[in-house]
Order: C-alpha cells, then structure tokens, then sequence
C-alpha cells in the first residue's frame, strides 16, 4: 500500500512537471532587473548570504504553501500562481493533456476545472515539499529543488517551483 502510494505520487510530480512547460523568453529570464537592463545576470555573483536568505525565503513561502494545499485551499493555492501560469494550468488543452497520462487514466480522473487540477494532481503530490537547493535565474527568479535518492542510489534533483520575487512576495510563475 506504501509503494503504491509512493508510485501514485511519483506518477503524479511526472505529471505536473509535465504541465509546466511555460513558454518564455530564455533572455529575458536572464536579464538583471536592476539598473542596467542591458547587462546579463551573472548567478555566479550572488553571495552566500543573498543565497541562504532566498533559500530561506523561499523555503519559508513553499512551507506556507504545503499549508495551503494541505488544507485543499484552492482559492489561496491560486492566488500563489502568476496570472499566467494559472490560465496556462486552466487551458483546455493542459486539463486534457494531463487527463490523458498514465496516472490519470488508471484513477479514470478526467480534468475540466483548474479546480480539479488542484484537486487530483496538486493536493496529492505537493503538500509535503522541502526546499533543499535554489537556483537563480534574475535578480529576482529562481528555481528550486529537492533532493531525493533514487533505486540506484544516486542522489537527483527535482525542480518543485519556478518562482518570481514581485515587491516583498514569491509568486509561482511555474
């Protein structure tokens, strides 16, 4: 029952990295939102410290986030997402996309709503995430991973969240 339970939520974070496939600009993720817009962003001069309070922050805002879904609270789990990525995730061609993967099919889940997606694919696999690695992409985007071991033994990284820093907020932007 474990393993089985463990290989439906495994299916499922499959499922949802599949959905996040947010079309953007590759060189304006790279830019710096600083002064010089002009000027590519160098993640290899983000300190330590810049580091450990965005990981912080960010690991804060997952945590907050894991409350929210656990308490299957869509209207608050919606107000995370980037306008964008929510009518990305509503799309009748995503809601259909996902129905139609293994997972969802053995379960014979069939997607409508953005609500359902939160339901069936959402509230199943991400209500336990845990912030191990950030990466940053802007001045004020980053991605940020767990890390599992695998059957082999060998540690992966699993992307949970693309995030975007708007005023004092993270928003999911993917």
């Amino acid at each position: 029952m474990r393993l089985e339970k463990a290989l439906f939520i495994l299916s499922l974070s499959a499922v949802i990295m599949l959905s996040c496939n947010t079309k953007q600009n590759a060189t304006q993720d790279y830019k710096d939102v600083g002064s010089n817009k002009n000027e590519a962003f160098d993640p290899s001069k983000v300190t330590q410290a810049q580091y450990v309070t965005t990981r912080d922050e960010v690991q804060k805002f997952i945590e907050q986030q894991n409350k929210v879904i656990k308490d299957k609270n869509f209207e608050a789990w919606k107000a995370s997402l980037s306008p964008e990525y929510f009518a990305e995730i509503s799309s009748k061609e995503n809601l259909r996309r996902i129905s139609d993967q293994p997972a969802m099919k053995t379960r014979r889940i069939v997607l409508t709503t953005a609500h359902d997606y939160f339901d069936h694919v959402v509230v199943p696999s991400r209500a336990d995430l845990r912030v191990d690695e950030i990466e940053f992409i802007s001045a004020n985007r980053v991605k940020a991973f767990t890390l599992i071991t695998n059957k082999a033994g060998e540690e992966q990284r699993l992307r949970l969240y693309d995030l975007e820093k708007i005023g004092n907020s993270w928003t999911i932007i993917n």
